[in-house]
């Protein structure tokens, strides 16, 4: 399997970040780690080893990157307003570092991808700019940032990257096209630990959303016996990335 380590400067950070490549051909896959991980989790944590028959057939091309958490919507010493406002660094490094990378690379559309917090980021960057990245598969994923230990007012930079505020406002031409656009697919366990860290309520939460939109999105639930945890991420990868590429 090819791999290989790219870092990314971006001026908004202020620091490189982190692309770790998997494969020579194929969909372009952009996968975020898990709570404040790091670009290397997926595969030590047998998300790439999950999918290699696809990276190896030249069907798929991973690029993991780090996450920027742990100053973001980690920080519990920040307003939640404060860390929207830093993920927004976050978000300017992937839009304009990350995704021109990516397309100079491999060209094509782009699906995004994660678990847990990543499933969180995996949809908000799909749902504000689904001409980027027009799939995004997310699995476990709690996708209403004002839950997370959340305190102080709730702003702009709020409302922009909380799914569960912004998609229940679409409307008009803009609704139009995302739903001639945009795919999702939000699959969650019912076992230990979805329950805890809420990602089985907002899983359903944010299907109906969608689905009173009228925009294409499947809901998988797994099982009782499906926890929230890396053993389940791998199946659900491998079950259901073979469908996109």
């Amino acid at each position: 399997m090819n791999h290989a380590h790219h870092e990314l400067y971006s001026s908004a950070i202020g620091a490189a970040g982190t692309v770790a490549v998997f494969g020579h051909y194929g969909r372009a896959v952009l996968a975020f780690p898990s709570e404040a991980g790091k670009a290397y989790d997926w595969r030590d944590n047998g998300m790439v080893g999950a999918v290699a028959d696809l990276i190896d057939a030249g069907r798929v091309k991973l690029y993991c990157v780090d996450s920027f958490d742990a100053s973001s919507w980690s920080n519990r010493q920040l307003s939640l307003e404060d860390r929207a406002r830093e993920h927004g660094r976050y978000e300017s490094w992937i839009l304009d570092q990350v995704v021109p990378f990516i397309s100079h690379d491999t060209g094509g559309e782009i699906i995004t991808t994660g678990a847990s917090l990543g499933a969180y980021h995996a949809l908000n960057f799909a749902l504000k700019r689904a001409d980027l990245f027009p799939l995004a598969l997310c699995l476990s994923g709690n996708y209403d940032p004002s839950t997370w230990n959340a305190w102080g007012d709730r702003g702009e930079q709020t409302y922009f990257n909380n799914p569960m505020d912004y998609v229940g406002h679409f409307g008009g031409d803009h609704l139009e096209w995302l739903r001639s656009r945009l795919s999702l697919l939000l699959v969650c366990g019912q076992g230990q630990w979805e329950d805890t860290t809420g990602a089985l309520a907002s899983t359903r939460q944010l299907a109906g959303l969608l689905a009173e939109k009228g925009i294409r999105h499947e809901l998988d639930l797994w099982g009782y016996d499906v926890p929230h945890d890396w053993h389940s991420w791998r199946a659900q990868l491998a079950h259901h990335l073979p469908r996109f590429c």
